[in-house]
């Protein structure tokens, strides 16, 4: 199947504030120079927050990560659970269609999604909250036919089932994933004929489903807000906590360890101890560094820009966005005093790449004539073209 990018597109995107905290903190999880394997956690937060992945998403994704944009595409339309063209406003549905679910009824349920949804798949409902699909087995198979809407599945499915759990999210009440004929999981239709003794102290409906109940979520899309951010190893003030200098992975915060690790460590200490909590103190949040404007120019000396972009962490955007504050030139940027730093880092939209990627040496490197590592691999993937 063909897959491209949608003729209609946004002006633009970004993550909400909350989601790109949530972003910002994937990334820390790979070793220095591996940013890139954050990209398709990144896309499927973009596709939770907009319902899509769009064509702004993606360059902004690829600015985040330092990647050429062809490669964050690359992913997107490789992987057919990216949704590259606006989905409805309550949820995308997938019917599955292979042979379980043919043989069931699936294509009962297709004719429903055509009449109260759209004639043609990826076609918005007349009410923008719906758009439809079939798809390849989404692994249900005892439990055909099935759907997928938004994050769960709707199994054992009838034409009149299908069409009242469509009517009701429509009208914002509240559905129940999983079987729909009264199967807890996926056990035969007559009951249970053996592991009987596992019948008893379940809960109400399996655990998947249950969750989705206790949660109050079934096809609501995540925003960043509704869930805790699970990133314990970024700090209050935003500093990776534990992160060496040399890229190597975040430590455990206390709160983490084992109860019986703590109490172990609860114990007296030996006299030395506090020497070793001295250095504790370092952790607390420094001064802000006061901002310095550094040298900047109206245009590219002679006309002839340096390619930004073979800096590590610098894409066709941060580039533009850089060339538009008056930097072209890898001289330029080696000369960046703390204080200027400060200054640039504060006009940027993914604050700390400057330090974190080490702008600074790799300019000055490349100013004085040499390659860096970064620069040649750049070339050799064909992100960088004389």
């Amino acid at each position: 199947m063909l897959r491209r990018l949608h003729s209609e597109q946004p002006d633009s995107f970004a993550f909400t504030p909350d989601n790109q905290k949530w972003a910002e903190a994937q990334v820390t999880k790979y070793p220095e120079g591996r940013q890139a394997s954050a990209v398709i956690p990144l896309l499927w937060r973009a596709q939770e927050q907009e319902g899509w992945v769009s064509k702004p998403a993606i360059e902004y994704i690829a600015d985040m990560l330092g990647m050429a944009y062809i490669r964050v595409l690359e992913v997107a339309s490789f992987y057919f659970m990216f949704q590259l063209q606006p989905t409805g406003s309550v949820a995308h549905v997938q019917i599955c269609g292979t042979t379980s679910c043919m043989i069931c009824g699936a294509e009962d349920l297709i004719a429903v999604c055509k009449e109260k949804i759209a004639e043609k798949p990826f076609t918005l409902s007349a009410d923008g909250k719906y758009t439809w699909e079939e798809v390849e087995c989404l692994g249900s198979c005892t439990n055909a036919p099935m759907a997928q809407i938004g994050k769960d599945y709707f199994e054992d499915l009838t034409t009149e089932s299908f069409t009242k759990i469509l009517d009701d999210l429509a009208a914002g009440k509240p559905v129940v994933p999983g079987p729909q004929n009264g199967r807890y999981a996926a056990e035969p239709k007559s009951g249970l004929t053996s592991l009987t003794e596992y019948d008893s102290g379940k809960t109400q409906y399996n655990a998947s489903a249950q969750l989705a109940v206790d949660l109050g979520d079934s096809v609501k899309r995540i925003q960043g807000d509704e869930v805790p951010i699970l990133t314990p190893w970024i700090g209050k003030d935003g500093v990776v906590a534990g992160r060496a200098a040399e890229g190597q992975p975040p430590k455990a915060p206390e709160a983490a360890k084992p109860a019986a690790k703590q109490a172990a460590e609860a114990k007296p200490a030996p006299k030395k101890a506090p020497a070793k909590k001295a250095p504790a103190k370092k952790a607390e949040a420094a001064e802000p560094v006061a901002e310095a404007a550094p040298e900047t120019l109206k245009a590219a000396r002679g006309g002839q820009a340096d390619d930004l972009k073979l800096l590590k962490g610098v894409g066709p955007k941060l580039e533009q966005t850089l060339n538009e504050l008056g930097f072209f030139h890898f001289d330029q940027i080696a000369k960046w005093t703390e204080a200027e730093v400060a200054w640039v880092d504060s006009r940027l939209k993914f604050k700390g790449r400057i330090e974190r990627d080490g702008w600074i040496a790799q300019a000055a490197q490349l100013a004085s004539g040499e390659e860096t590592e970064f620069a040649k691999k750049a070339k050799e993937d064909g992100r960088y073209e004389d």
